[in-house]
């Protein structure tokens, strides 16, 4: 298993890449994946590819439908050649509202849809390599024509590893059938990804004549710590906030479901939709906090994170930013206790 970091969001997040990059290599980060909330998840992975040399780079997660496949296609190609190898492209649906009002492209059959764009990815970059003929015909998408002036030509790496994220069972499916990783969201708990995820990632792959095993599991975890029960205290309360949040949305029901809290769920739904978003962190009790949370003091974090989900996932991620020169000797102590104590 391995700890990876995610990138800082802030107005001047690109500036500061280089050296987050170079920093994150330095400890002993397996990989550094950036979000696709307020800036794009592709630019920084390039300046990082070009600041290290063996830190995994990947989007956590980029919008597949906000981009035709050919755009992402090239952009994952020339990653993929600047860091030799290292990348790994994650794509997610988003919701339709987002994809339909904020992005104004088309959403229907979201999972085979993306199924579809996955297909078409490959597709082209076969055409890249080979720099033969482009011929793909999907359901939703149609490549037809790449001509040597618009084609990149070969690559030393070309086979790039495709993650996809979500919650309910159709897109772990997905996963098991046609992709080399599932990005488990944040909010969940280690007998959801048990009862839920590995199943269906499983059914998936069984489908194709795959190997389960071939589907990397990567996660980014709540957690609750601090030097004193202060900022623990401050730490709890923000991620029991983050859960009611997370909780209040229909999508994520699923997890609640497991443990038997659905009829919370609905309460906080009803909550959201009256804005009392107060009211909200007082439905998630401490029981729950501690299912969907690793809390420990700052140098048992890495040994619960172990503990937690050594065997079930393959990545792990905290969900908070590195930051270079914030808590350095707490990060080399959790990567050294994930990755090798």
């Amino acid at each position: 298993m391995k700890l990876d970091a995610g990138l800082p969001v802030d107005g001047k997040h690109l500036r500061g890449i280089t050296e987050v990059a170079r920093a994150a290599e330095d400890l002993g980060f397996g990989g550094l994946w950036t979000s696709e909330t307020k800036h794009d998840s592709f630019l920084p992975l390039a300046v990082a590819a070009g600041a290290t040399s063996g830190l995994s780079l990947g989007n956590s997660v980029a919008i597949a439908f906000s981009r035709s496949p050919m755009v992402t296609a090239q952009l994952a190609w020339d990653l993929q050649d600047i860091s030799e190898g290292r990348f790994i492209l994650g794509l997610g649906t988003q919701v339709k509202a987002h994809i339909t009002r904020r992005f104004s492209m088309p959403w229907d059959k979201p999972a085979s849809r993306l199924a579809d764009y996955i297909r078409a990815l490959r597709a082209i970059w076969e055409s890249f390599q080979t720099e033969g003929r482009l011929k793909y015909e999907g359901e939703f998408y149609k490549h037809t024509l790449m001509t040597p002036f618009f084609n990149p030509g070969p690559i030393e790496h070309p086979e790039i590893p495709v993650y996809i994220a979500g919650v309910n069972t159709r897109l772990a499916r997905l996963a098991g059938e046609l992709c080399d990783g599932f990005h488990v969201h944040p909010f969940h708990t280690p007998e959801y990804v048990r009862r839920v995820v590995v199943p269906a990632v499983e059914e998936g792959a069984s489908g194709e004549g795959r190997d389960a095993r071939e589907v990397e599991l990567a996660t980014s975890v709540f957690v609750v710590t601090g030097e004193t029960e202060e900022a623990m205290a401050e730490q709890r309360e923000k991620m029991r906030a983050q859960a009611a949040f997370y909780a209040s949305t229909p999508t994520y029901r699923t997890v609640l479901d497991v443990h038997g809290w659905g009829e919370v769920g609905d309460r906080l739904g009803g909550l959201a939709r009256d804005g009392k978003w107060d009211e909200m962190p007082n439905l998630i009790t401490d029981e729950m906090l501690h299912t969907f949370a690793v809390e420990a003091p700052p140098d048992g974090v890495g040994p619960a994170l172990k503990e937690r989900y050594e065997g079930l996932v393959d990545r792990v991620a905290l969900y908070l930013p590195f930051v270079p020169g914030e808590r350095d000797e707490f990060w080399r102590a959790a990567i050294g206790a994930v990755d090798g104590g």
